[in-house]
């Protein structure tokens, strides 16, 4: 069983949680093209590397950070999303 690190909740079944995808910059919802919406929106990077995700905990529908290698699927740490305002 592969256990995820919930901030709120601890370490729990992967199963019970959703992922949501990697944070991006939203583009200016009045400065951007259709063409650069449709692909904000429809294109996914398929890149090598650490990437940080939203995850969702489907039980308590709590939202969070996660940082994953993309390679080996390691998830090397969770955090509340309130950090990545603190990180920027």
């Amino acid at each position: 069983m592969k256990l995820l690190t919930c901030p709120m909740n601890g370490p729990r079944n992967i199963d019970e949680f959703q992922s949501f995808g990697p944070v991006r910059a939203r583009p200016d919802p009045n400065g951007t093209a259709d063409r650069e919406w449709s692909r904000h929106l429809f294109r996914a990077e398929n890149r090598k590397g650490i990437v940080v995700e939203w995850w969702r905990h489907v039980p308590s529908n709590y939202f969070f950070l996660a940082e994953r290698d993309l390679v080996s699927n390691e998830i090397i740490r969770t955090f509340d999303a309130s950090q990545l305002r603190e990180r920027a």
